[in-house]
């Protein structure tokens, strides 16, 4: 079970830290990754990382703002926002996936968490 927090609504220019708590089962051995979904749009891909910590992708439009960890020890997972603009806003969701090295397409993940809203003003 993976349970993302740490949402919210801040202004445009603010920062905000999400975790991915899992659970149930050991996570640290796969990749994990971030995607997001607003109002309206797909769902698109922010950022993974490997089992490690060493590979880590990004998506162009968050690049430079965002930063992804994660603590094995603790089985959680970590999304750094900083400079945070209104096209930030949606549901962020936290996502295992299948193979030790990140992916970014969705399908490569197969347990996912509940989403925790960010909504960005102006």
């Amino acid at each position: 079970q993976l349970q993302a927090s740490g949402g919210g609504l801040v202004q445009a220019g603010a920062s905000l830290r999400l975790s991915c708590a899992a659970s149930g089962r050991t996570f640290s051995t796969y990749a994990m990754g971030w995607f997001r979904q607003a109002p309206g749009k797909e769902r698109e891909f922010v950022s993974a990382i490997n089992w490690s910590g060493d590979q880590i992708r990004y998506s162009d439009s968050i690049k430079g703002r965002f930063t992804i960890s994660r603590d094995n020890a603790k089985n959680t997972l970590y999304l750094q926002m900083n400079n945070l603009k209104p096209e930030d806003t949606a549901v962020y969701y936290c996502a295992k996936d299948r193979n030790p090295r990140p992916s970014v397409t969705s399908g490569a993940y197969d347990y996912w968490g509940q989403g925790t809203q960010v909504t960005v003003s102006s």
